[in-house]
């Protein structure tokens, strides 16, 4: 039954939206997200709808998960930053998608519990700290790509120049209830380039580069 949900999900709310690169379809069609849902909310994880995971915190609608996925545009070799663990759900696509996953979480009881989960699914190649995460992890810099799952007032210079050159971040910028995706790419010269990807709702990014509590 949940292998079916899955696969619906997958056709309905991704391909059928406008999703396309097959790796990132796969990853998600391999990644079992009642696994990082609370246990009330296993008959809806494969809704089309972010559900509540504690602390005032989400895991993303599946579309929006493939959409910052799709945005990164992973070939395989990336070292990935992600600020805001959360359910550990995003951590295990982009461990599926990229080499390595640096994750920080700034609510240690979410991250020792989307640990727990990641631990026991295998996945080695996930590294994680609890800490205020616009400020990234500076000695594990720099990163191929970073994503933020939250949503911030502007693009936090901090983690943006903790990029590669050629690097991509992509994050959800705006005011606390209504933000624009944004792929941010650090050019040859060093300099930022925006595009806009998508409207979106994240939860805010709490930290010295994002909101006050």
């Amino acid at each position: 039954m949940i292998d079916e949900r899955l696969k619906i999900m997958v056709k309905q709310q991704l391909k059928q939206r406008g999703i396309v690169d097959e790796r990132v379809l796969s990853a998600m069609s391999k990644v079992e997200r009642h696994l990082f849902v609370n246990k009330s909310d296993i008959d809806v994880a494969y809704d089309d709808r972010p559900l509540v995971i504690g602390c005032g915190q989400t895991i993303s609608q599946p579309l929006m998960v493939a959409i910052m996925t799709e945005t990164l545009a992973l070939e395989g070799n990336e070292k990935i930053l992600e600020i805001g663990t959360g359910s550990g759900y995003q951590t295990a696509i982009l461990a599926e998608l990229g080499k390595e996953v640096y994750t920080i979480e700034r609510i240690s009881s979410l991250q020792n519990d989307a640990k727990n989960v990641l631990k026991k699914l295998n996945y080695n190649n996930i590294f994680f700290k609890v800490c205020d995460g616009t400020i990234g992890w500076d000695e594990k810099a720099p990163f191929n790509r970073i994503i933020v799952t939250a949503a911030a007032p502007e693009i936090p210079l901090r983690l943006f120049n903790q990029l590669t050159i050629g690097g991509m971040m992509a994050v959800p910028v705006g005011s606390r209830y209504s933000q624009e995706l944004k792929l941010v790419i650090k050019t040859e010269n060093g300099e930022m380039k925006v595009e806009n990807r998508s409207r979106c709702i994240f939860v805010p990014l709490i930290g010295e580069e994002g909101w006050s509590k």
